[in-house]
């Protein structure tokens, strides 16, 4: 007998080892031997239909992204290798300087491999495509496919193609920082930027406060930015092997800026502005594992969810905790992930290759929401999360960007300063347009409702000169003589050739995330949009006399002090205590109409004419993380 017919009938062999050992002298009954074949023959079927199932398949290759899918390339023509090269270029441009090539997959998605001969020539011509286009190459990773009825292993291989750092042209990814008051922010950011595994009292935070209470007490109560760069073959560059920061932006081809969040409940304004006036990309919370879900960790973790920032959560301090008592946070961890108000999958990281599916699926899908497991004394998952975020892909498309850029100027003011032998320097986000060297625009609203005319002398990027800024940068921009007294946070600065317009009151279709009791007319709460931050009065509340959570409506707000600058569109957080809720303006009311609309509102708005979502009937949505 072969050896593929005593693998297809086991248990004849079984029956007679137990037959030979039994008393009845290796006898079979006819029901018994029947009823085995019959199980041998299922046993079979099953066999055979494993050897016919189907090969695997990655989802069909899409014609936009930074993806692409190759089956070989192997000995291309010329023309072929212009063509391959030029494609190249299309994918780097989608990803903002970044693409992922996976060789030995069909253009459909399915998994077909290589040999080790054609992989080895296939990414030889990738790495001559690079070459041509000014990029580097990196292998992620390798995956066996196997079919049964073919016995040759064939591989696939994973490929980041990344440009070469060019004039400053490198891609910039905003990460916020959250996470409850001694989870280990500052200490985290300080080890991944300054390349130092802490000493387990605080040294490598120091860095990273910008105020002496907060060395004093190790809290931080503002907003700091650290940098953290990898140049085009995914190694780390930080401040071990570069003195300035200047130096971390020639040699990086991507950029990781961090927003360190301040964790205290008294600074939740604080934490607010940050994630609504820098407009991070993704955001990371960080989670002792020692003391679990505790303090603001879940209110940080609601206020990422409400304004849709995909969320990441790092597990710090795994050195202090037993094994059991890291698992009893992970599972408490996903309780709270996998509850109504947030619904989301974990994906606990722990090792290379859930590194890189990690990185690619979070951005792919909103549902899933990476975990992984670090150590800043130790050392312990830093390599792992530094590999996430080298791999983790831009959200916005080069479409998109390119949208943005052809609009006029726009660029928000959220830090003032007086730099000796500069003047007054102003800091923030371009959010659409270009900003040049020398440019004059128009900042304001001042607190007459006006704006000013002043130009731009210099630009500065991650603490380093630069001529051009590009619309969702963030930079400094030097002032000259210009009266610092005349700003103040909130305001923008706009080209000229924009007619800007300002507004006390505004409209804002809203959620009620939590109230302890009812939100009604006459109330008073701060409303954060962007920038701006300013105590507003509810004045009406279209269809409705009063809200509960959960419950939606148009509700118009009047500002207190003074007009702002507001857009269509733009997400909106307002709170009163621990009552919280987020909505986006749906309508602005210009400065000039405001003083024949503050008596009464119009018949329509008080009836909901025009704004389906004011049904009085709509049932409660479920509770949310911020409660």
């Amino acid at each position: 007998m072969d050896v593929r017919s005593s693998e297809s009938c086991p248990v004849y062999a079984g029956q007679r080892m137990n037959g030979s050992s039994s008393g009845n002298g290796g006898k079979i009954s006819k029901k018994s031997r029947s009823r085995k074949g019959k199980r041998g023959r299922r046993r079979k079927s099953r066999k055979s239909r494993s050897n016919k199932s189907p090969p695997p398949y990655l989802p069909p290759e899409a014609e936009e992204g930074n993806i692409e899918y190759k089956l070989k390339l192997v000995a291309p023509t010329p023309q072929r290798f212009e063509h391959l090269a030029t494609q190249l270029k299309w994918r780097l441009q989608e990803g903002g300087g970044e693409a992922v090539y996976q060789i030995g997959v069909e253009d459909n998605g399915m998994l077909v491999g290589l040999s080790q001969e054609d992989m080895k020539a296939s990414l030889h011509t990738l790495q001559r495509m690079a070459e041509k286009v000014g990029a580097d190459i990196t292998v992620l990773r390798e995956r066996e496919v196997e079919y049964k009825s073919d016995r040759k292993s064939r591989k696939i291989t994973e490929v980041l193609v990344r440009k070469v750092p060019d004039d400053q042209q490198f891609l910039d990814l905003r990460v916020a920082v959250l996470g409850n008051v001694d989870s280990g922010k500052s200490t985290l950011l300080g080890v991944l930027t300054q390349g130092e595994l802490d000493n387990g009292r605080g040294r490598a935070r120091l860095n990273l406060f910008r105020h002496l209470h907060e060395i004093q007490t190790g809290r931080t109560s503002s907003i700091s930015f650290e940098i953290l760069g990898f140049n085009s073959k995914g190694e780390v560059v930080n401040y071990s092997d570069s003195r300035t920061a200047e130096e971390i932006c020639e040699n990086s081809s991507k950029m990781i800026t961090f927003m360190d969040l301040a964790g205290h409940h008294k600074y939740l304004k604080t934490t607010i502005f940050g994630l609504l006036s820098y407009g991070p990309d993704f955001a990371m919370l960080v989670v002792s594992a020692n003391t679990g879900i505790a303090g603001t960790t879940r209110e940080h973790l609601g206020l990422a969810l409400a304004l849709k920032v995909p969320i990441f959560l790092v597990l710090s301090k795994v050195d202090l905790c037993s094994r059991s008592t890291v698992e009893r946070t992970l599972r408490q961890l996903e309780r709270v992930l996998k509850q109504p108000g947030c619904n989301k999958v974990p994906f606990l990281v722990t090792g290379p290759d859930d590194a890189v599916t990690a990185a690619q699926q979070f951005t792919q899908s909103t549902s899933i929401t990476p975990i992984l497991l670090v150590s800043s004394v130790g050392g312990e998952g830093l390599k792992l999360l530094q590999e996430f975020l080298n791999i983790l892909p831009p959200l916005s498309s080069s479409q998109e960007q390119e949208e943005l850029m052809e609009q006029p100027t726009e660029f928000q003011v959220d830090e003032i300063y007086s730099v000796p032998d500069v003047g007054t320097v102003v800091g923030g986000t371009l959010y659409s347009g270009v900003c040049r060297e020398g440019e004059r625009l128009l900042v304001g609203p001042t607190d007459a409702g006006g704006f000013l005319r002043l130009r731009v002398g210099s630009i500065q990027r991650n603490r380093s000169g630069c001529r051009l800024l590009r619309a969702g940068q963030a930079a400094t921009l030097a002032l000259g003589n210009f009266d610092r007294s005349l700003l103040r946070k909130g305001m923008v600065m706009v080209s000229p050739r924009v007619n800007p317009t300002i507004c006390c009151q505004f409209e804002a279709s809203i959620v009620l995330l939590f109230h302890a009791k009812t939100f009604r007319r006459g109330s008073q709460v701060t409303v954060h949009v962007g920038n701006v931050r300013q105590t507003a009065t509810v004045l009406c509340m279209q269809g409705k006399e009063e809200l509960r959570t959960g419950e939606r409506a148009v509700v118009r707000f009047r500002f207190i002090k003074h007009a702002e600058y507001l857009r269509l569109g733009a997400k909106l957080l307002f709170r009163e205590g621990v009552a919280k809720g987020i909505g986006h303006v749906t309508r602005l009311l210009p400065a000039s109409n405001n003083q024949d609309q503050n008596q009464r509102p119009h018949r329509h708005d008080a009836e909901g004419e025009g704004h389906p979502n004011t049904d009085a009937t709509r049932k409660p949505r479920p509770s949310s993380p911020l409660q």
